[in-house]
């Protein structure tokens, strides 16, 4: 079936709205039948047709925002590695710059770091995971992080520790956009990730760690 521009249109208006609703009250609070009823479309089941259900609508807006903060992420990174500097700061930059690009995109970036705080903070995915993807920038920033922290560090998840940490405070700075400045606000962000990676694990941390349950097979 051939897409005429109505139907594009259709579909980006419903994404439009999907991200203004689910930033504004949560990706569980809002319902198709609003999402349809706020972007203007004729008929009501719109939504359904283009993106079959909720979770379809959540993987829009991913796709939508990921190619470019993928293609920024890996740019950062090749600079890294070209010039040697894979310092923790480095890394915590190519962490953040990429998604806080978002703050400033007047289609619906501040929108969709709301919604990736909400999905990153969830303890089980809202959508299904895409397949492991060895050319993903995050796994590709995991890689070259994990060699400069502590062995213990790792085991205990400081990476996804900064990378929702990350998230949750550029959703909470996408409440409040637009800024005039988001300069010191992701400056400091570097800094606050960058010491988390590289804060060290007291004594005691360690002792509960090995002392820890290990899970049953």
């Amino acid at each position: 079936m051939s897409i005429d521009s109505t139907t594009v249109s259709t579909r980006d208006r419903i994404i439009g709205a999907a991200e203004e609703l689910f930033a504004s009250r949560g990706v569980a609070g809002v319902s198709l039948r609003e999402i349809n009823r706020e972007s203007g479309a004729k008929s009501p089941s719109a939504v359904q047709y283009h993106f079959e259900n909720r979770a379809g609508v959540l993987r829009a807006i991913l796709e939508k925002h990921r190619p470019a903060i993928e293609s920024a992420r890996h740019a950062v990174l090749d600079h890294c590695e070209a010039e040697g500097t894979l310092g923790l700061r480095d890394l915590a930059g190519a962490l953040v710059r990429p998604l806080a690009a978002k703050l400033s995109d007047p289609d619906g970036g501040p929108n969709y770091l709301q919604i990736n705080a909400e999905l990153v903070n969830k303890p089980r995915p809202l959508v299904d995971p895409a397949p492991g993807d060895p050319a993903d920038s995050v796994q590709r920033w995991r890689a070259l992080v994990e060699p400069l922290l502590d062995p213990d560090a790792v085991v205990l998840h400081r990476r996804f520790t900064a990378i929702r940490f990350t998230a949750v405070e550029l959703g909470r700075r996408a409440a409040t956009a637009p800024h005039t400045d988001d300069r010191l606000f992701v400056h400091q962000l570097i800094d606050l990730t960058a010491a988390l990676l590289s804060a060290p694990l007291s004594d005691e941390t360690r002792r509960l760690a090995v002392e820890r349950p290990r899970p049953t097979l």
